[in-house]
């Protein structure tokens, strides 16, 4: 695939997981996985995000909690 338009990517991909009507900001998430890539290995990408992605949820879910969540993934990375 080439040329995709990533918020319509998410959009369609959230609609068929059952969650459409998300506001993803995803050059956050884009950069969590960036820094998760560089400060660890490149496998961890996809894996902090997607923990992230979880915590937020599991905290309610809201903007805030997933720029929360990001931000404490990203500042785990940071660390390692």
């Amino acid at each position: 695939m080439t040329d995709v338009d990533l918020d319509q990517w998410v959009a369609h991909v959230a609609a068929e997981l059952g969650i459409e009507g998300l506001d993803v900001d995803a050059d956050a998430v884009l950069d969590l996985a960036s820094v998760a890539a560089h400060a660890v290995v490149r496998p961890a990408a996809p894996l902090t995000t997607f923990l992230a992605g979880l915590a937020a949820g599991r905290s309610g879910g809201s903007a805030d909690d997933v720029r929360e969540a990001i931000a404490r993934a990203a500042a785990i990375c940071e660390q390692a």
